[in-house]
């Protein structure tokens, strides 16, 4: 759709919305127009007439002009969990830039490479080990792990094209498919979710913390990590299936690279410094964001990472815009009443049902619903707040209801090419067809379904969410 007649449509939508459905009885005319604007801004997002963050900066604007004061629109941008995501966004930024992440990848492969599929895991080790402090699966899967899964591919004559089943075509599906499952397992381990974890305090009084996630997330990822890449192994079976090169290839990389740098040594010890800070941050009450601040101060400070590299680095302050305009909109939104009222209409229709049953409905309904995004921030933004509004109405308890909607988000990105923003980039490189991206999504996604909710809901009701 061109710009044009993509920015026509939404304006027609907000004049239907906001003009020509009346508003329900329990919402002011602001709070309706407040929820058109909203509604315009996740349509955006979905059709992609402008960038993201152009869309979010005409969506408040928008709101100011609704008669929302301009230190409220703007109020997102002082979010710590917006600083959270920006400055973790930077620490990636330099473990990309002085080789630790790249490092950590060459170790996984010379541990556990001397299979095609022990590759594979040792691919989807990497990310998951990035994820608990890189809140970007782009930065993580497409700028730290690709380029080494390409190398290894090549190193045994796999390319795009005709040799591309050697084995490229299965190390790029296996790796795309368990990034998803990374993104599940940590609160970094994608930006939305800081903005569900935000979104759940707000609608349903449930506090989302790293640690906590972590927590929940734990069981059921695990086992995705390991049914995952040996469902893309039993469906894309690669010619080779033995690589005791790989691990000798990694060998020599890492000999090459030498002993960690002092760059290497510092980002290391703030890397794993944050991380543990996070995971213990249910003892010692540290803010997550300040002890954020504190690890880039470190880098900053120490010269391992300069301001102007920061300053440069156009993706997490693309990001920063749009997350902290998204975050204050879904407030804002929040506070007109009409997540409320649609979650009421929707219950009247599931009385009587048992809530186990609506449960599973919502959550398979919520996931295939990802067909129609391409992007896991558009589709929590959308789906997220009535359809946590609607489970506890019916008598879902809340932490079941927000950590099942939470983890289960990330992981519809595995569905298709362009299911998230490293999905593009991936199926760019030309490896895998569409139909086999597609045939293993679906797949992959039947059997991370049914772990999430057997597994992960027994472990659910271990930790007593219901």
């Amino acid at each position: 759709m061109s710009r044009t007649r993509g920015l026509a449509a939404l304006v027609l939508l907000y004049l239907v919305l906001a003009h020509l459905i009346p508003a329900p009885a329990t919402i002011t005319p602001q709070g309706w127009r407040q929820t058109a604007i909203f509604i315009c801004v996740i349509a955006g997002m979905v059709t992609e007439p402008l960038p993201a963050s152009a869309l979010v900066l005409i969506g408040l604007t928008a709101m100011a002009a609704n008669g929302t004061p301009m230190r409220e629109v703007l109020g997102g941008f002082a979010e710590p969990s917006v600083w959270l995501v920006i400055i973790a966004m930077l620490i990636a930024k330099v473990m990309l830039d002085c080789g630790l992440a790249r490092r950590i990848a060459l170790l996984f492969v010379r541990a556990v490479g001397r299979t095609s599929l022990g590759v594979a895991y040792a691919l989807q080790m990497t990310d998951v080990t990035l994820a608990s402090g890189v809140p970007s699966i782009t930065a993580r899967s497409a700028g730290m792990v690709l380029p080494i899964a390409r190398s290894i591919a090549e190193l045994f004559d796999s390319r795009p094209g005709p040799t591309g089943k050697r084995l490229g075509t299965f190390l790029i599906t296996a790796m795309y498919q368990g990034s998803a499952v990374a993104c599940a397992m940590f609160l970094t381990g994608q930006a939305s979710n800081l903005l569900g974890a935000n979104l759940a305090l707000k609608l349903a009084n449930v506090e989302v913390t790293w640690a906590s996630w972590f927590v929940a997330a734990i069981v059921p990822g695990l086992l995705s990590c390991a049914v995952v890449p040996w469902i893309a192994y039993r469906m894309l079976k690669p010619e080779v299936t033995s690589t005791p090169e790989a691990p000798v290839f990694a060998a020599g990389e890492l000999k090459k690279m030498g002993p960690l740098s002092r760059d290497e040594w510092i980002t290391l010890l703030v890397f794993g410094g944050v991380g543990l800070m996070w995971i213990t941050s249910a003892w010692h009450r540290l803010d997550v964001t300040f002890v954020a601040m504190v690890g880039i101060g470190v880098l900053l400070a120490s010269g391992t990472l300069t301001w102007q590299t920061a300053a440069g680095e156009r993706a997490a302050w693309d990001v920063f815009v749009w997350y902290g305009g998204m975050l204050r909109m879904g407030q804002l939104l929040n506070d007109t009443g009409s997540t409320q009222v649609l979650a009421q209409n929707v219950a009247a229709v599931f009385v009587g049902i048992p809530w186990v049953v609506v449960l599973v409905g919502i959550l398979i309904i919520y996931f295939y619903a990802h067909y129609f995004f391409a992007s896991i921030t558009a589709h929590m933004l959308a789906m997220f707040p009535p359809f946590v509004a609607v489970l506890i109405g019916i008598g879902v308890p809340p932490q079941l209801a927000v950590y099942s909607l939470l983890c289960t988000a990330n992981l519809t990105a595995g569905l298709t090419h362009y299911g998230t923003t490293t999905g593009p980039i991936l199926f760019g490189v030309g490896y895998v067809s569409r139909a086999d991206w597609w045939k293993v999504g679906f797949v992959t996604s039947v059997a991370n379904i049914a772990i999430w909710l057997t597994a992960g809901a027994a472990w659910w009701k271990w930790l007593g969410f219901w």
